[in-house]
């Protein structure tokens, strides 16, 4: 027995058949609307009835019919608008033609507009067309939340019929915009570098490994964009952004997708202090930009983005919120004993850098609701950043934590060029380091100026904006498994 919905598809094939043997193209290749629909409202608040006749296109969201007048309610990529359809203006065969047109076929309408007497504004129609003939139906009870899956999977679906959804990603956009006219105005010039990428550096993370047959040689996709944007700094250009996708093959989680959006800029004869004043004078603006105001909403918190931030020492953090002086810990060994004893699971192959972002993450993350920058990290944890000042068992490295999560990683970079072989050849010591490039160790050996490097997660900002909670409420397509 046939399912509803191939009922439903059946019967909307039968009547794509129909519009066709009426002569009328389905799929015509093209309508020029000459409003969106929020243009029409602006024109209608202008101009009142006196306004001129226009064309609106938009999905059919509604339909609604009283014997010789009929009600449409189409979206598009601006808004909702009623439409009416009277027989009489339109004669028999037009209005008759609407028994052919279904819930999610899209459609172009041309007319005026006016109020109805309860005060909605409609387009009283005068001549239509057909645009698109959906043959699956929408779902027709949508409830935002109902079915988290389908909505991440068919994103589509969730497009059309939520719009917190939609505006969650026309807010993102605002973000991208609002980001890059803060750094152009700071002097940034934004690049653009490879994907593709021979090694896997800049980061430490588990990278995906492609082929590439014409140079028969395997090649990684990128998973930070540092090495070849400090090359550029090498080059001669002070100031240079990027903000584009980077790839890591691990896990999934409500704050982790294997692909996501970073930006990260690179300042030449600067220092982490003035990427600190960079990132808070930065998201304060965006804030103030797209929201209207550095007070956000997140978690149920109120949180104020204006700078400046708090700024916090990591020892001192750890120390306040565990107990524990990582600096009374020279190695992994006795770290790990000490954790033991706090009762908590410690994998045995983590290196102490690793250990002590454990101790971040369980002790002192939670406690990070304010926006704050947490300074000063062991050097094992960052073999691309320069050793601290007045002490060189640590590096002038800061993240920074909004509502307990990081949204920010910078640092002085590391220019010593025999200082950076050296780090990268301590590799096989500890899983913390991050792979040499040859390439990029010559290029310090032609000489990098000071440079103070930032890397923001894009996603995680426009969860920050919209208050999201998952990072898959503001990817459009994140990494599903794949049905069968």
């Amino acid at each position: 027995m046939a399912s509803r919905l191939e009922r439903i598809t059946e019967q909307r094939v039968d009547s794509l058949s129909r519009i066709r043997a009426r002569g009328i193209d389905p799929y015509p290749h093209s309508y020029r609307p000459s409003h969106t629909i929020r243009e029409a409202r602006t024109l209608f608040e202008q101009q009142g009835e006196n306004a001129q006749d226009i064309s609106l296109a938009g999905r059919i969201m509604s339909k609604r019919s009283m014997g010789k007048m009929s009600f449409l309610d189409i979206l598009d990529s601006s808004g909702k608008i009623q439409l009416s359809f009277r027989y009489d203006l339109l004669g028999r065969e037009r209005y008759e033609f609407l028994h052919e047109i279904d819930i999610g076929d899209i459609i172009g309408a041309e007319g005026r507009l006016f109020r109805t007497k309860a005060g909605e504004l409609t387009l009283e129609v005068s001549d239509f067309a057909m645009l698109c003939k959906s043959l699956r139906p929408l779902p027709e009870k949508w409830h935002g939340l109902a079915d988290v899956e389908k909505r991440h999977r068919q994103r589509y679906l969730d497009l059309i019929s939520n719009e917190e959804s939609k505006n969650i990603f026309i807010l993102r956009s605002k973000i991208i915009t609002a980001m890059r006219d803060f750094l152009d105005k700071q002097g940034f010039m934004e690049v653009e570098t490879p994907v593709l990428q021979p090694h896997a550096g800049g980061a430490v993370a588990r990278p995906f490994v492609t082929h590439h047959h014409a140079l028969d040689e395997d090649l990684y996709l990128r998973i930070a964009l540092e090495l070849p944007l400090k090359k550029l700094i090498v080059g001669g250009f002070d100031r240079v952004y990027e903000i584009g996708r980077v790839f890591r093959n691990e896990g999934i989680s409500v704050q982790h997708n294997p692909e996501f959006t970073m930006l990260e800029c690179y300042q030449a004869y600067a220092d982490y202090n003035d990427i600190m004043n960079l990132v808070e004078e930065m998201v304060s603006c965006i804030s103030g930009e797209v929201l209207g105001d550095t007070k956000i909403t997140w978690g149920g918190k109120t949180i104020d983005l204006a700078p400046p931030w708090q700024r916090l020492y990591l020892r001192e953090a750890i120390k306040e919120y565990c107990g524990i002086d990582f600096e009374d810990y020279s190695d992994a060994a006795s770290l790990r004993s000490r954790m033991i004893e706090m009762g908590i699971e410690v994998d045995p192959n983590k290196g102490r850098g690793k250990l002590i972002n454990e101790l971040i993450s369980i002790f002192v993350e939670p406690n990070l609701i304010l926006p704050t920058f947490l300074l000063d990290y062991p050097v094992e944890v960052c073999s691309l950043a320069k050793r601290k000042r007045d002490n060189d068992r640590l590096v002038e490295k800061f993240e920074a934590y909004i509502n307990g999560i990081e949204i920010a990683n910078a640092y002085t970079e590391l220019n010593d060029s025999m200082d950076q072989r050296e780090r990268f050849q301590q590799g096989a010591i500890g899983e913390e380091i991050e792979s040499g490039d040859e390439d990029f160790l010559q290029a310090l050996e032609y000489g990098m100026p000071p440079t103070g490097g930032l890397g923001i997660g894009i996603d995680r900002l426009v969860m920050m904006f919209t208050g999201q909670q998952s990072v898959r409420e503001v990817i459009l397509f994140p990494q599903l498994k794949t049905k069968e």
